[in-house]
């Protein structure tokens, strides 16, 4: 990180990448060319991640030429200008994390998962869960990404006096 006195500790990092509304996956095709794409991505436990997906794409063709992702989030992304210098700058609260994605083949893992994923995105309508499981399960992907290092994260943020919260400052 270029500039460590806006990096933010890993739980800090865990936190934006579970409220963000999408998580940024990117991987490299058998090609050599980057892709990524946002995805609506849930954390079970410490350092697994899901998503799901269709059975196939360019998601899974990319994952089976090489499994190395890396995942990305922002939230809080506000263009502003700079409170003390009138510079044009950004408050944002970022994460990053780099894992290695398989597909899930166990059957009860795909469905732990993807009632995950409807929790965090659609918790009012769990009462369709299992009736919407039996119609769609055996034509769904899922994919579980495992981090291999810490997420890390990063911030720009001022405070109410115009100062660069620097250092992990919290107000």
């Amino acid at each position: 990180m270029r500039k460590e006195s806006r990096a933010m500790s890993a739980e800090w990092a865990q936190e934006v990448m579970d409220s963000a509304p999408y998580v940024t996956v990117s991987m490299v095709r058998s090609d050599g060319t980057g892709y990524g794409v946002p995805l609506s991505v849930v954390r079970n436990g410490e350092n697994v991640y899901y998503f799901h997906c269709a059975l196939e794409g360019d998601k899974l063709d990319a994952i089976r030429s090489n499994p190395k992702v890396c995942l990305s989030a922002v939230s809080r992304c506000k263009p502003t200008v700079g409170p003390k210098d009138g510079s044009f700058t950004l408050e944002f609260k970022s994460a990053i994390g780099f894992g290695i994605a398989e597909m899930v083949t166990d059957e009860q893992e795909k469905i732990t998962a993807l009632r995950a994923i409807c929790q965090r995105f659609l918790p009012g309508n769990m009462d369709n869960f299992e009736p919407s499981i039996a119609r769609s399960l055996g034509r769904t992907a899922v994919v579980r990404i495992t981090l291999t290092e810490p997420l890390s994260g990063k911030r720009k943020q001022y405070d109410a006096n115009g100062d660069e919260m620097k250092y992990q400052r919290m107000e």
